[in-house]
């Protein structure tokens, strides 16, 4: 089971991407152009270009999990918009974006302490 903490480090991709991309050449979109280690144990967290599908992928230290979330209803509500390559987030506002929320209209109380 995948469980998603405070302590992790989630970086959403702006840009959609090709939903057929598998682990390997998620992979290397993480190291080529997110400018990020795969192997880091970071959530990346990939949207498709009709906005109802998410893909996450993670390295958790044995190999990689690739997880995918299609909504059976709606699109998704929030996402950033374009001009950064990467969005990073806490893990409570993945939860939120999960649900088709808005994190940024949660009223999610601002961390004591940042987690680096």
């Amino acid at each position: 089971m995948l469980q998603i903490t405070p302590q992790h480090r989630v970086l959403l991709a702006v840009n959609p991407v090709d939903f057929r991309k598998g682990i390997e050449s998620l992979k290397a979109l993480c190291e080529q152009y997110l400018d990020s280690d795969a192997f880091s144990g970071t959530f990346f967290v990939f949207r498709n270009r009709a906005d109802t599908s998410i893909k996450i992928l993670v390295y958790d230290g044995n190999g990689f999990w690739l997880c995918q979330k299609r909504f059976s209803q709606g699109k998704l509500k929030w996402w950033p918009s374009a001009g950064d390559i990467t969005c990073a987030l806490s893990a409570s506002e993945l939860q939120i974006v999960l649900s088709q929320g808005e994190p940024k209209k949660a009223g999610l109380p601002d961390d004591w302490r940042k987690l680096v």
